[in-house]
């Protein structure tokens, strides 16, 4: 079998970027920058006051303690271009035009102000409290590059910019089936026998938060017929993703499915715990498509290692692994040597570790363990049982 990172660097290789679109800076949260974007102004656009106070010659004060006239005001939409006169101050407030002349800012709580006039203690240095004309963005320069992903801070960097509309990574048309007799859909009433189709929601949020969407999401009943026309009609999408139906039972329909639709499998099988029936190929329209065991910890797990990097390649992204930090197990962890173990964990920091707290419920099948966990602890495949106190690497769905 496989390990995971041959498969996913199988995976990786395949997925080739969409092209491009625009979109207004209301839709471009989450979504893949797919142009460098170059400062046309500098940022700030003039030289400007950090604090509210006077605007002063530094060299005015120079002498001790000094009375100056009040000359002028700067507030914030002032026009840049007032001349500050010699051995005179203006009034300024935060984020205003420097006034000519001036090249310094004294903070409205050192100031005896009196009006007409303001009385300084002393001495300050030039460039105090002064925010400098291009000291964040160089005018010219390349302050985002394609593949990053855009977030507020990035996505407050376009709008500062005066970009109205970012140019991105299109999103995969991503096709989720799920296949089952046993399943209903959420809101109708289960026969005896069928449990509600959880997967396909929880795959659609998985679609979604990797910048996907979802095009089509069906219910395919065990039944060779209607299971190959499923995924034949889903394979004018980007991406194709089934659940259940991989595995070799007498119902499990979904390779004869894949021969059909001319669909070449790359790989059947993944040495890992959970999801080890993953199956991956390519389809002559380009689509890839993923085979995920129905089992719903298998199939999260199975997504996060190798659905997401691929939907977030496929958009163009520059890092499409999820963070990786070492953790320290608060209970000892349980396997045999031969597979990749993905355990779901909460993770409590203490003092200067981070220490992963596994759930109990580490069976395939357990919904549970898939409510609030922060990180998948990687215990490597050819480990066996590790004690409390061992330190593993952990992929990080949360922050830490």
């Amino acid at each position: 079998m496989l390990s995971v990172a041959e498969a996913t660097r199988r995976i990786l290789d395949r997925a080739r970027f969409l092209g491009t679109e625009e979109v207004s800076l209301a839709g471009a949260r989450g979504r893949v920058l797919a142009a460098s974007v170059r400062a046309e102004r500098p940022l700030p656009p003039w030289d400007n006051s950090a604090m509210d106070g006077f605007a002063v010659r530094a060299a005015d004060l120079a002498a001790g303690p000094v009375e100056l006239p009040v000359a002028g005001e700067m507030v914030c939409g002032s026009r840049p271009g007032a001349e500050l006169p010699a051995g005179a101050a203006f009034r300024i407030m935060t984020g205003a035009p420097m006034p000519a002349g001036a090249d310094a800012v004294v903070m409205r709580e050192e100031v005896d102000d009196r009006g007409a006039s303001a009385r300084f203690a002393g001495p300050v240095p030039p460039g105090e409290h002064v925010r400098r004309a291009g000291e964040d963005v160089a005018a010219g320069s390349d302050v985002l590059g394609p593949g990053t992903g855009l977030g507020p801070g990035e996505i407050g960097m376009l709008a500062a910019l005066g970009r109205a509309v970012a140019t991105v990574g299109r999103r995969p048309r991503v096709a989720i089936l799920c296949t089952g007799d046993e399943l209903c859909p959420v809101g109708g009433e289960p026969a005896p026998g069928q449990i509600f189709s959880s997967n396909e929601h929880a795959l659609a949020a998985q679609v979604a938060e990797a910048g996907g969407e979802v095009a089509r999401a069906e219910l395919v009943p065990d039944d060779r017929a209607r299971t190959s026309a499923a995924v034949a009609a889903a394979l004018d999408c980007d991406v194709v993703v089934t659940s259940g139906g991989v595995s070799v039972g007498d119902r499990d329909h979904v390779r004869q499915a894949l021969d059909a639709a001319g669909v070449a499998i790359d790989f059947w099988k993944v040495a890992m715990r959970p999801g080890k029936p993953v199956v991956f190929g390519t389809a002559a329209t380009g689509a890839l498509f993923f085979g995920l065991p129905g089992n719903p910890a298998s199939s999260l797990v199975s997504f996060e290692l190798f659905v997401r990097p691929a939907l977030l390649a496929l958009q163009g992204a520059v890092d499409v692994a999820r963070p990786r930090t070492e953790v320290v197990l608060a209970g000892p962890a349980h396997k045999s040597p031969g597979r990749a173990h993905y355990l779901r964990a909460v993770l409590h920091r203490r003092g200067e570790r981070l220490e992963a707290e596994l759930h109990a419920k580490q069976g395939s099948g357990m919904l549970s363990s898939l409510v609030g966990f922060d990180a998948l602890v990687e215990l490597a495949a050819e480990l066996g049982d590790l004690p409390a106190g061992a330190r593993c690497p952990a992929l990080l769905l949360r922050p830490a």
